[in-house]
C-alpha cells in the first residue's frame, strides 16, 4: 500500500482495502461494454475512462492481472478505433498512464507497425478526416506518447525493421521526408533489451555519418542526439572510444553561443516544415538533454570521456558568468540542471543494483564521482549570481544535490560563497542566492558535521560547517525586512530548512550536541522581535477588497508569493521544548493583544493558527480566550438587527435612520474576528470549553448592523465548523524518528522504502472528531441553517418587511448563514440521493468505487433536501422581485453549488473552506523546494533509498492533500457508471434555476451561474441535452436580449457540452441549426461571442458518432439527417442574402457534416456529389473568405482520381481516354465546369486573394496569403488543422533568387485534383482561359494561371502528353521567354510544382518532368535580355531542387551533365544578375550529381554515352574549379597590386583599356562566391566539402577590395594623346562582399575527416601570406575554427597552429600582432592545458628577459619594436585568458605586465588596456582576489592605473 493511503484518517484508511475489488469490477465493465464486432461500442467504454483514471491517481492497490488485461483491451480498443480520434486520443492517454506507472511490472509484446500506420494514415496523409486540429494535436500527443511508453515492449526484431522502414527515408537529406524520417527513428526505435543485437558499432557509424548530413539544424540536431543518448545510457557493451571526438564536437557545436564577438545563432539554419516541428515537438534550441545524459552516460573508469567534458564545461563555462547572459543562457541552464539530475538518476541506479556479474569499470568509483562535481563546480561557480532567475536557481539546487555526493568538495565552495556574500552585504541578490543555497543544503551540513564527529576526532572541519550553519541563522535574523521581499522569503525558507533537520530545540545549551555558539532562547525572542517588527510595518499588496469576496486572508508578500511564512511558523513553534514554546506564546499572545493590523490579517491569523496547531490546549487559553472575550465585549453595546439567529430586534433598527458602528470599531472587531477565524482552523476538542462563547460571539457578529462584520462572522462560523467535523493531521511537526547516525537530527522518510519495510512506519495523528464535536456543530447547524432557512421562507413567502431595503438587509444576512454553514461543514452533509428509474434510490446500493471522506457525517440527506427546495423558492423570489441585485444573486448561487455540487468535482480542489485558510499556505513550501528533500543517493551517511527523503510533516501534509482529493472524488463518478440513474428531483431543480441564471444581464452573475451549471452537468451528463435545446433556443429567438445570447454561448463553448454533442442526435442538429440562425443578433458583443463560439466548435470538433447519422435516419420526430445536410446547404448559398460571415459559417458546417459522412455508405455518395459541385461553384463566389474555404473543401473532397495513371501504365501510350473509369463525382463536376465562361470567371475570382503589396513577405506561403484580409477568426474556419502535415513545397526553400513567391500550392492542388477527377474535359476548357491569364498585364491574374498550369501539369491524367505537344509545351517556352520580371516567382514555383516528385517521400518521377525539364535546358535564342537569361536559370534551380538525386534516371543524368558543361563555360558572363543564378543553379546540379554518384547505380555503359559517364564518374569538374580558382586569385591579386603609375604610353592595347581579362577572373570568382554561398546556406555543403575546403584559400584572401587600376586613352585632334589613370573599386567591392559573406558562413561550418587536413594546411600557409590583410583575416576565422574542431584536431595539427598564431605576436604589421594575441588569449582559455601552461611560461620568461636587459641598459642588442611588442602581447593574452579566476601564476604576470607601462606605444597602450581590463573583469571578487597579491604587486598595479590619464 502506498505511504499516502497507509497514512489516511484511520476511517478512511480502512476502507480503502475494498479498492482492489472495485477496480476489477471496472475492468469487468470495460470488458463488458467493449464488443471487438462492433467498433462505434467503443463510445461506451469512454465513461469508464475517468474512473480508472481515479484508481491511478488515488494510488489505490489493484490486481496486477486486472491491470494487464486492461491494458490489453485498451490496446485492441485503440487500434479498431480507427478515425475515432477522440476516442483514441481518451484511451491513449489513459493507456500511457498504466504502462508508466506499472512498465516494470507488466509483461507484454506491443506491435510497433499499427502505431505507425495510424499516425500516417492521421497525419501524413491528405486523408484529413473533419476533426478540428486542437483534437488533432491532441491525438498526435497522444500517439507519440504511448509509443513513448510502449517501446520497452516491442520484441525483437523491431529495431531491424523500423530502420529498414525509415532509412529510405534519410536517402535524400534535401527533402523534407527526411525530417520526417529523424523524428520516426527517433520516436520509434526501441533500445530495450530485446533489441541489444542490433546496435553495433558499424550501424552507430552510419548513424553519425547520416547525422552529419544536415549541418546547423537543431531540429535534425535534436533528433539524432536523443537517439544516440539512449543507446548509449542503454547499452553498455559498446566501446564509444572512437566516436568521442566526433560526438564531443557535435555536443560543443550545438549550443549556439557567440564565439569570438561572432553571432549566437546559426546564420542560416536549415529550413524544417513548421508542420514538421510541430509534430515531432521540438522547441527550436539546443537539446541539453540529450547532451547531457550522454555525457553522464559515457563516463567510465580509463574511458577519455572525463577529460573530454572538462574540455567542454572549459569552453561554455564563460557564458554561464552574468555578465555573459543572451539567448543561450536557457539551453545552458538546462545543460546543467540535466547533467546533475541525469547524474543522480545514474548514481541511484548503480547503488541499487550492484550486480556482481556487471565489470566494475562501468560502475563510477570515488575518484570518477570527485571529478564529476569538479567539473560541474566550474559552471555552479560562474552561475550563482546571475541575472537569470532560473539559473541561479538551477544552481542552488544542484548544489544541494551534489552536496549529498561529494561534500568534501562542495560543501567548503558553498561555505566560502556565503561568506563572500556576507562581506559584499551591498549586493542584496548575492546574499538572496547565497541563503538559498544555505537553505537548500542545510541537511548535507548536518549530516557532515555530525557523522565526522562521530567518526574522528577532526572535529575542526565539522565545526566549519556547524558554524556556517549558526552565522546563517543569527544572519537571517537581520534578513527579515518588510522593504526586501525576496530576502526575507530567502530567509524564512533557511530557518525553515535547519529546523526541519533538527529533532527538538532545547533551552539548555549543553545538552545540545550541536550549535554551541546559539543560545536558542535568546535567539527566539531575537526573531520574535524581528517577527513583530516585519508584521508592524508590513503594507498590504492590495487594497482591502470588501464585501463577499474578501478572503479572511488578503494576504502581503509573505501569504501571496509562496508558503515559506506558515511552514517555518508551523516548524519552528512544532520543534520548540515545552518551556520554549511557552515564552513564545507568552510574547505572542501579548503581541496579539495589544495590535490592531487591519493590513496583516493573514500573517496574524497564521502566527496565532501555528501556535493553535503545536499545542492547542496551552494556545486557546493564551490566545483564542483573550480575543473571543473582547470581541463580544466590543459588540455588547452595538445596535442588534434580529437578523442572526437570536430573534431580538432593536426596536431602533425599525427606524427609518439606519444605526451604525463607528468604522474605528468595525475594523478592530473585523480584524480580531478575522484574526479567530484562521487561528482556530486547527483547534478541534479544545474549542468546546468555549461553545457558548463561540456561538455568542457568531450571533452577535450577525446581527451586527455592519455589513463588514457579519462578513468576519461568516469566516468565524465557517472555520469553526471545519475544525470541529473534519479531518486533519495534529502534532504534525513532533519529531518522532530520530536519524540513526545522529540523534540530534530527525529522520526523513522515503514514500517508496515503505512499501516493503517490515516494521510499519507510524502513521500521523488524525483529528477525527469526538461525538461532543458532531453535537456542537449540528447545535450550529440548527441555529444558522435550520433557522436561517426558516427565516428564507418566511421572507420570500410573507414579504414580511415593508422596507426594501431592510428587506435587502436581512436576506443578505440570512444567506450568508446559509452560506457558511454549508461551506463549513462541505461534504460531512450527506448527497442528495439520486432516483433510478424515478424511485428515490438509497445510496447503500450504489457500487463503490474509491474510498474519500472530508470528516464526520453532520445533519442529514433530509435536511440537504429542504434547504433545496427552499433554496428554489428564495431563487424564483430574487429574480421576481430583486433580480438587480447581484450581491443577493451571488450569494444564492454559492448556495446552489455547494448543494448541487456534492464533493465539488475532480476539478476543483475544493476551494472553500480550503480557499481561505489552506490552499493559499498548506501548498506546504513547493513541496518540491530542494530544501525539503533529501536526494536518494546520499554518501554522507551512506544511507541510501529507492527514492527522495523528506520530512515527516511534509508526508503528512502531502497525505492530508491526498485525502482532500480523495473525498471529492470518492461519490463523483458513481452515477456516472450506471446507465439508469437520475439525478435526484432536487438537483433539477437547482440546475434548471442555474440554467436561468445564466443568462442573466450581470456579467459576474452569468459567470458564476455558468460555473456551478458546469459542475453539475459534468456530474449528470444526462442533463447536458436538456441545457443545449433551451440555450440554442435563445440564439434563434430574434426577441432574445444580448445578455441571454452571451450567457448562452458562454456555457455552449464549453468542453462538457462540446463533447456531448458528437453523440446527441436532437442536442446535435439544434445546436447547428441555432448557431446558424442566429444572424439576427445585431449587437457587436452577441455577434463576437457566436462567432467565438463557432470557432471554438471548429477547433474542437471530434466528428460524428455514427448513432447520430442511424437516429436521424429512422426516428420520424428528430430531424433526418439528410435533411440536416440540405438544410444547411440552402444556407450556403450567396444568393440566401445572410451576412458573409453566416454564409461562411454555413459552408463550413456543410463541410463538416460531408466529411463526418463520408465514412457511411447510405448517405455518402448523393451528400458527397452536391457538395463538391455546391463549393466547386463557389470558386466563383463574390465572398472571398467563402473562396477560400471552397478551396479547403475541394483539396479534401476530390479523392478518387480515376483518370490519373497508375505507374505501371506510364510507358504504354497512347491510351483511348474514353475507356478510364468515372468518378463518383465526375457527372455532378463537368456538368458545372462545362458552363460558359466558368473558369474565366473562377480564375478571376481567385485572382482576387492574391493581394500582391510591394514588401510580400515570404512568410505567406502555403497558408493561401490570405493574412492580408482574413482575421484569425476567419482563418481558423477557412482552414483544416494544417493545410496538411506534408504540405508543398517538400523541399527546403533558400533560393533568394526565386524571391517572396504568392503561389499558393492549395489553389494547384485544386486544379489537379478535378483533373484526376474529371480527366482531360478538364484541360479543354481550361485551355483558353489559361492562355489568356498568362499573358495578363496584372501580376495577380498571372499567379493564378501559374497555380492552375503547375495543378494540370503534375496531374499525371490519361491524354496528358498529347496536351502537352499541342499546346503545353508552347505556352511553357512563352513563359520562359516573357520579358517580365515581377512573376518570375509564381512561374518558377510552378516549374518546381510541376516536376515535384510523387508518392510519400517524392521518389516517384511525374509524367512530364523530363519534357519540362527539356524545355528549360534548350538554348535559348542569341537576341534575348540578361533578365531572360537570369530567369531561365531560376527556373532551372527550382526544378531540379526538386529531382530526387538518389533515384535519378539515366536521362536526368544526362541533362545534369549537359547543365554542368553549360554553366562551367558562362561563369564570366557579364551580368551580375545571371552570374547570382548560374552559382545557385550550379550548386544545385553538382550537390545531385554528387548525392546521385554515393548510391550505386548499375547503368549499363550503353544507356549512358562515354562522355557523361566520364563526367559522373571522373569528376573533372572538381579539379577545374579549384585549380582555376587558385590560379584567378593570384591574377587579381598581382593586377591589384601592380600599382605602377609610370605606365609608358607605347605599350597601351589597341583599346585603350588594360586588364580587360582580369575584369573576366573577377566575374569568374564571383560566379564562384555565389556557388560557395549558395552550397552553404541550402545546406548541401555536405556533399560539396571537398570543393570548399579547396576554395577556402580564395575566400580568406579576397575580403578586402583590392583597388584597381584602370587607364584611359583620349585622342585630340588625331594627335595628341592623353592618358588617364583612376582606380576602380568597384568592381571589386562587390567581390569583397561576397567573400565575406561566404567567409560568415565558413566559420560555423564544421568540417570533418578527410577534409581536415587540407583546410589546417591551408590556414598555416594564408597566415604566413605576403599580403597582412590575408594573415588578419585567417587568425579571424582561426579563432571560431579551433573553438569548433577543438574535439577533432590532432595534437600534432594544434602545435601547427599555435605555432604559426605565436610567430604573428612578432609580425611587422602591427594590427597581425594585436589580432594574434586576441587569438592566443581564447586559444588560451578553452585549448589545451599543456600547450597553454607551456606558451604562458615562456611569455613568462621571454618578458622577464626583455626586462632584465632594459634594466642593465644593454639596449645596443637592438631589440626591434616587434619583438618587445609581441613578448608583452603574449603576456597580455595570458592575463586575459582567465577573465574571473586567479590561478596561482596569474598575480606574477599581471605585475610584470604592468612593468613595461613606460614603453614607448604601441607597447604602452597595450599595457594599459589589458590591466583595465583585467581590472575591470575582477572586480566583483577583488576583495577576496587582491589577498593573492604582495603588497609590492599591488602598488606597480596601482601605478600602472592612476598613471593612464584621461588626456595622456
Amino acid at each position: 500500500m502506498h505511504l499516502y493511503n497507509a497514512w489516511l484518517p484511520p476511517p478512511v484508511a480502512e476502507e480503502t482495502k475494498g479498492e482492489k475489488e472495485s477496480f476489477g469490477r471496472v475492468v469487468a465493465a470495460v470488458k463488458e461494454a467493449w464488443r471487438p464486432e462492433d467498433p462505434e461500442s467503443v463510445y461506451s467504454t469512454l465513461k469508464w475512462i475517468s474512473v480508472i483514471d481515479i484508481f491511478i491517481k488515488a494510488k489505490s492497490e489493484v490486481c496486477l492481472e486486472d491491470v494487464g488485461a486492461l491494458v490489453g483491451i485498451g490496446l485492441e480498443l485503440f487500434h479498431k478505433s480507427y478515425n475515432k480520434l477522440y476516442a483514441q486520443v481518451r484511451w491513449g492517454n489513459i493507456l500511457v498512464r498504466l504502462l508508466n506507472k506499472y512498465r516494470k511490472k507488466l509483461t507484454l509484446k506491443v506491435q510497433w507497425l499499427p502505431f505507425y500506420d495510424t499516425l500516417i494514415q492521421t497525419h501524413f496523409t491528405r486523408n484529413t478526416g473533419p476533426e478540428g486540429w486542437r483534437l488533432r494535436q491532441r491525438h498526435f500527443e497522444t500517439v507519440t506518447s504511448l509509443v513513448r511508453s510502449c517501446r520497452r515492449f516491442f520484441p525483437s526484431g523491431s529495431a531491424v525493421e523500423i530502420w529498414s522502414e525509415f532509412k529510405s527515408l534519410l536517402e535524400n537529406p534535401w527533402h523534407n521526408s527526411s525530417f520526417e524520417g529523424s523524428g520516426f527513428v527517433r520516436l520509434f526505435l526501441p533500445t530495450n533489451l530485446d533489441n541489444q543485437d542490433f546496435f553495433s558499432h558499424d550501424w552507430i557509424k552510419e548513424c553519425l555519418d547520416q547525422w552529419a548530413s544536415i549541418p546547423n539544424c537543431q531540429f535534425w540536431n535534436s533528433q539524432w542526439a536523443a537517439v544516440i543518448a539512449r543507446v548509449i545510457k542503454n547499452y553498455n557493451f559498446i566501446d564509444w572510444e572512437c566516436f568521442l571526438p566526433v560526438l564531443f564536437t557535435r555536443y560543443l557545436n550545438m549550443f549556439e553561443v557567440p564565439v569570438a564577438n561572432g553571432n549566437g545563432s546559426y546564420p542560416f539554419s536549415a529550413d524544417v516544415p513548421r508542420n514538421t516541428r510541430f509534430l515531432f515537438s521540438n522547441k527550436a534550441v539546443t537539446p541539453s538533454k540529450a547532451i547531457a545524459k550522454s555525457v553522464v552516460y559515457l563516463l567510465k573508469v580509463g574511458s577519455s570521456a572525463q577529460e573530454r567534458f572538462e574540455k567542454l564545461v572549459n569552453l561554455l563555462e564563460q557564458y554561464y558568468h552574468p555578465s555573459n547572459g543572451g539567448r543561450w543562457t536557457y539551453s545552458l541552464e538546462r545543460f546543467l540542471l540535466y547533467l546533475v539530475i541525469t547524474f543522480q538518476k545514474r548514481l541511484q541506479y548503480e547503488q541499487q543494483n550492484a550486480d556482481k556479474n556487471r565489470p566494475a569499470e562501468l560502475y563510477l568509483g570515488r575518484s570518477e564521482r570527485m571529478s564529476f562535481v569538479n567539473v560541474l563546480l566550474k559552471l555552479i561557480d560562474r552561475g550563482q549570481y546571475s541575472k537569470n532567475e532560473h539559473l541561479s536557481e538551477t544552481v542552488a539546487a544542484a548544489t544541494s544535490i551534489l552536496s549529498y555526493v561529494e561534500p568534501s568538495l562542495v560543501l567548503p565552495f558553498l561555505a566560502s560563497r556565503f561568506h563572500l556574500a556576507l562581506e559584499t552585504m551591498t549586493a542584496t541578490h548575492q546574499l538572496k542566492t547565497a541563503v538559498t543555497s544555505v537553505a537548500f543544503a542545510g541537511r548535507s551540513l548536518f549530516l557532515t558535521s555530525l557523522s565526522t564527529s562521530a567518526k574522528s576526532d577532526d572535529l575542526d572541519g565539522a565545526h566549519v560547517f556547524i558554524d556556517l550553519l549558526s552565522i546563517s541563522l543569527s544572519n537571517a535574523l537581520l534578513g527579515m525586512d518588510a522593504n526586501d521581499p525576496p530576502k526575507t522569503l530567502a530567509t524564512m525558507q533557511l530557518i525553515g530548512s535547519i529546523f526541519s533537520n533538527m529533532a527538538t530545540l532545547e533551552e539548555n545549551t549543553e545538552e545540545c550536541s550541536f550549535m554551541p555558539t546559539i543560545s536558542f532562547s535568546e535567539w527566539l525572542d531575537e526573531f520574535l522581535c524581528r517577527l513583530f517588527s516585519l508584521l508592524l510595518h508590513l503594507e498590504p499588496s492590495s487594497v482591502l477588497n470588501e464585501g463577499l469576496h474578501a478572503s479572511a486572508t488578503s494576504g502581503t508578500f509573505l501569504v501571496e508569493d509562496g508558503p515559506y511564512y506558515f511552514c517555518m511558523l508551523e516548524i519552528l513553534l512544532g520543534r520548540l521544548s515545552e518551556s520554549l514554546y511557552n515564552q513564545a506564546l507568552k510574547k505572542i499572545s501579548k503581541f496579539v493583544r495589544t495590535n490592531i493590523l487591519p493590513g496583516a490579517i493573514a500573517e496574524v491569523g497564521l502566527l496565532c493558527c501555528a501556535c493553535v496547531h503545536s499545542n492547542p490546549e496551552e494556545a486557546v487559553v493564551s490566545l483564542i480566550e483573550p480575543i473571543l472575550a473582547s470581541v463580544i465585549s466590543s459588540l455588547k453595546g452595538t445596535p442588534v438587527t434580529g437578523f442572526g439567529g437570536s430573534g431580538k430586534s432593536d426596536p431602533s433598527v425599525s427606524t427609518k435612520a439606519k444605526p451604525t458602528i463607528s468604522p474605528a470599531l468595525e475594523t478592530a472587531i473585523d480584524y480580531q474576528l478575522k484574526i479567530l477565524s484562521v487561528a482556530i482552523s486547527y483547534g478541534g476538542p479544545a474549542l468546546l470549553r468555549y461553545k457558548d462563547q463561540f456561538k455568542e460571539a457568531i450571533i452577535s457578529a450577525f446581527e451586527s448592523p455592519s455589513w463588514k462584520v457579519n462578513g468576519a462572522g461568516d469566516h468565524v462560523l465557517r472555520s469553526l465548523l471545519g475544525s470541529l467535523v473534519l479531518y486533519y493531521p495534529i502534532d504534525q511537526y513532533k519529531c518522532i524518528l530520530h536519524h540513526p547516525d545522529a540523534s540530534g537530527l530527525e529522520e526523513w522518510i522515503c514514500t517508496k522504502d515503505y512499501v516493503n519495510d517490515e516494521k510499519p512506519l507510524i502513521g500521523p495523528k488524525w483529528h477525527v472528531p469526538s461525538k461532543e464535536e458532531v453535537h456542537f456543530a449540528n447545535e450550529l447547524l440548527d441555529l444558522h441553517f435550520q433557522s436561517a432557512l426558516d427565516d428564507l421562507l418566511r421572507i420570500c413567502q410573507t414579504k414580511m418587511h415593508s422596507d426594501p431595503g431592510i428587506e435587502k438587509e436581512h436576506l443578505k444576512v440570512t444567506l450568508l448563514r446559509v452560506d457558511s454553514s454549508l461551506q463549513g461543514v462541505l461534504s460531512c452533509l450527506p448527497d442528495f440521493r439520486p432516483s433510478r428509474n424515478g424511485m428515490v434510490e438509497d445510496q447503500d446500493h450504489i457500487s463503490f468505487l474509491i474510498a474519500g471522506s472530508t470528516g464526520a457525517r453532520v445533519g442529514s440527506v433530509e435536511l440537504r433536501e429542504r434547504a433545496a427546495e427552499i433554496i428554489h423558492t428564495a431563487c424564483k423570489y430574487l429574480i421576481e422581485e430583486k433580480s438587480d441585485d447581484s450581491i443577493l444573486l451571488i450569494l444564492i448561487i454559492r448556495i446552489m453549488d455547494a448543494l448541487g455540487n456534492y464533493g465539488n468535482g475532480p476539478a476543483s480542489r475544493r476551494r472553500n473552506l480550503e480557499y481561505d485558510e489552506w490552499s493559499h499556505h498548506r501548498q506546504a513550501w513547493k513541496l518540491e523546494s530542494a530544501a525539503i528533500i533529501e536526494p536518494p543517493i546520499n554518501f554522507i551517511v551512506s544511507s541510501h533509498s529507492k527514492g527522495k527523503r523528506r520530512p515527516r510533516w511534509a508526508l503528512t501534509d502531502k497525505a492530508y492533500m491526498h485525502n482532500t482529493w480523495r473525498s471529492s472524488q470518492s461519490s463523483y463518478h458513481l452515477y456516472r457508471t450506471s446507465g439508469n440513474i437520475s439525478p435526484s428531483d432536487h438537483a433539477i431543480l437547482l440546475m434548471d434555476d442555474l440554467l436561468n441564471l445564466t443568462l442573466h444581464r450581470y456579467e459576474t452573475v452569468r459567470a458564476l451561474a455558468g460555473k456551478a451549471l458546469l459542475k453539475m452537468i459534468k456530474r449528470w451528463p444526462s442533463m447536458i441535452s436538456k441545457c443545449v435545446l433551451t440555450l440554442t433556443e435563445n440564439l434563434r429567438n430574434p426577441n432574445s436580449p444580448e445578455y441571454a445570447v452571451l450567457g448562452s454561448c458562454a456555457v455552449l463553448a464549453t468542453q462538457t457540452v462540446l463533447k456531448h454533442l458528437t453523440m446527441d442526435p436532437k442536442a446535435f442538429s439544434s445546436f447547428l441549426l441555432g448557431i446558424l440562425s442566429s444572424s439576427h443578433h445585431e449587437s457587436l458583443k452577441a455577434q463576437k461571442a457566436i462567432n467565438e463560439l463557432f470557432v471554438k466548435y471548429n477547433i474542437h470538433f471530434a466528428g460524428v458518432s455514427r448513432s447520430i447519422y442511424k437516429a436521424l435516419h429512422n426516428h420520424s420526430d428528430e430531424p433526418d439527417f439528410t435533411n440536416l445536410v440540405s438544410q444547411i446547404g440552402s444556407m450556403s448559398f450567396d444568393s440566401t442574402g445572410l451576412h458573409w460571415r453566416y454564409n461562411l459559417m454555413a459552408n463550413r458546417v456543410l463541410l463538416l457534416l460531408a466529411m463526418a459522412s463520408r465514412n457511411d455508405l447510405h448517405f455518402s455518395p448523393s451528400i458527397l456529389n452536391e457538395t463538391a459541385g455546391h463549393f466547386l461553384k463557389n470558386l466563383k463566389s463574390q465572398l472571398p473568405q467563402t473562396r477560400i474555404l471552397a478551396i479547403s473543401a475541394l483539396n479534401t473532397l476530390l479523392k478518387e482520381s480515376p483518370h490519373k495513371l497508375s505507374a505501371e501504365e506510364k510507358p504504354t501510350f497512347p491510351v483511348d481516354s474514353q475507356e478510364s473509369p468515372k468518378s463518383s463525382l465526375e457527372g455532378a463536376l463537368s456538368q458545372i465546369f462545362q458552363e460558359k465562361g466558368f473558369f474565366n470567371e473562377t480564375l478571376n475570382s481567385l485572382s482576387h486573394v492574391h493581394i500582391i503589396t510591394d514588401t510580400e513577405s515570404a512568410s505567406s506561403r502555403g497558408n493561401h496569403g490570405n493574412s492580408s484580409f482574413q482575421s484569425l477568426a476567419d482563418k481558423s474556419i477557412t482552414r483544416f488543422y494544417f493545410d496538411f502535415s506534408a504540405s508543398w513545397p517538400r523541399t527546403p526553400s533558400w533560393i533568394s533568387l526565386l524571391g517572396s513567391d504568392t503561389f499558393y500550392s492549395n489553389f494547384a492542388r485544386i486544379f489537379k485534383r478535378l483533373t484526376q477527377e474529371c480527366g482531360m474535359s478538364v484541360l479543354l476548357a481550361l485551355k483558353s482561359t489559361l492562355e489568356e491569364f498568362a499573358n495578363a498585364k496584372e501580376r495577380s491574374k498571372q499567379c493564378v494561371a501559374a497555380e492552375a498550369f503547375a495543378g494540370v501539369l503534375h496531374s499525371d491524367v490519361n491524354g496528358l502528353l498529347g496536351a502537352w505537344d499541342s499546346w503545353m509545351m508552347a505556352q511553357l517556352q512563352n513563359i520562359i521567354l516573357a520579358p517580365t520580371v515581377e512573376s518570375v516567382p509564381e512561374w518558377a514555383a510552378c516549374i518546381r510544382y510541376a516536376v515535384t516528385g510523387k508518392g510519400k517521400y517524392g521518389t516517384k518521377v511525374p509524367l512530364l518532368r523530363q519534357k519540362i525539364l527539356d524545355c528549360l535546358t534548350t538554348p535559348l535564342p542569341h537576341m534575348v535580355t540578361t533578365t531572360v537569361v537570369a530567369k531561365r536559370y531560376a527556373f532551372l534551380s527550382a526544378a531540379l531542387i526538386e529531382v530526387s538525386p538518389q533515384k535519378m534516371p539515366v536521362s536526368e543524368i544526362q541533362l545534369h551533365n549537359k547543365l554542368l558543361k553549360e554553366l562551367l563555360a558562362n561563369m564570366s558572363h557579364s551580368s551580375a544578375q545571371v552570374r547570382e543564378a548560374i552559382g545557385v543553379t550550379l550548386s544545385v546540379v553538382c550537390s545531385n550529381i554528387r548525392l546521385c554518384a554515393s548510391f550505386a547505380h548499375n547503368y549499363s555503359l550503353e544507356e549512358l554515352d562515354s562522355d557523361a559517364d566520364s563526367k559522373v564518374k571522373g569528376e573533372s569538374w572538381v579539379q577545374f574549379l579549384t585549380e582555376q580558382a587558385s590560379e584567378l586569385v593570384l591574377n587579381i591579386q598581382k593586377t591589384g597590386q601592380s600599382d605602377n603609375l609610370e605606365t609608358p604610353t607605347d605599350t597601351l592595347p589597341e583599346n585603350g583599356l588594360s586588364n580587360g581579362n582580369s575584369h573576366d577572373d573577377i566575374k569568374w570568382m564571383e560566379t564562384l562566391f555565389h556557388f560557395i554561398i549558395s552550397s552553404l546556406k541550402s545546406g548541401r555543403s555536405s556533399n560539396l566539402l571537398d570543393i570548399i575546403v579547396g576554395l577556402l584559400y580564395p575566400v580568406i584572401s579576397l575580403q578586402v577590395a583590392v583597388p584597381f587600376q584602370r587607364m584611359l586613352v583620349v585622342i585630340h585632334n588625331h594627335s595628341m594623346v592623353t592618358v588617364k589613370i583612376y582606380y576602380d573599386e568597384t568592381s571589386n567591392k562587390d567581390l569583397s562582399t561576397l567573400a565575406k559573406a561566404a567567409f560568415e558562413l565558413l566559420k560555423w561550418r564544421i568540417i570533418w575527416e578527410p577534409h581536415l587536413l587540407k583546410v589546417v594546411s591551408v590556414i598555416l600557409s594564408s597566415a604566413n601570406d605576403f599580403n597582412w590583410r590575408t594573415r588578419s583575416a585567417t587568425l579571424t576565422y582561426l579563432r571560431t575554427f579551433m573553438y569548433r574542431h577543438t574535439f577533432i584536431l590532432s595534437r600534432v595539427e594544434k602545435q601547427q597552429i599555435w605555432k604559426t598564431v605565436e610567430n604573428l605576436l612578432i609580425d611587422n604589421q602591427v594590427e597581425v600582432r594585436e589580432h594574434a594575441a586576441a587569438v592566443l588569449a581564447g586559444l588560451l582559455k578553452g585549448g589545451d592545458e599543456d600547450l597553454a601552461r607551456d606558451f604562458r611560461d615562456r611569455a613568462y620568461k621571454e618578458a622577464k628577459n626583455i626586462q632584465r636587459k632594459r634594466k642593465q641598459r644593454n639596449l645596443s642588442l637592438g631589440q626591434s619594436i616587434a619583438s618587445v611588442h609581441g613578448a608583452v602581447l603574449a603576456l597580455a593574452a595570458s592575463v586575459l585568458s582567465v577573465p574571473y579566476d586567479m590561478p596561482s601564476w596569474l598575480p606574477e604576470h599581471v605585475t610584470l605586465l604592468a612593468h613595461f607601462v613606460g614603453e614607448p606605444s604601441p607597447v604602452k597602450s597595450t599595457v594599459t588596456k589589458a590591466v583595465a581590463e583585467f581590472r575591470r573583469t575582477h572586480a566583483d571578487t577583488w576583495n577576496v582576489q587582491k589577498d593573492s597579491f604582495t603588497e609590492e604587486q599591488l602598488e606597480v598595479l596601482a601605478d600602472t592605473s592612476s598613471s593612464s590619464s584621461y588626456f595622456a
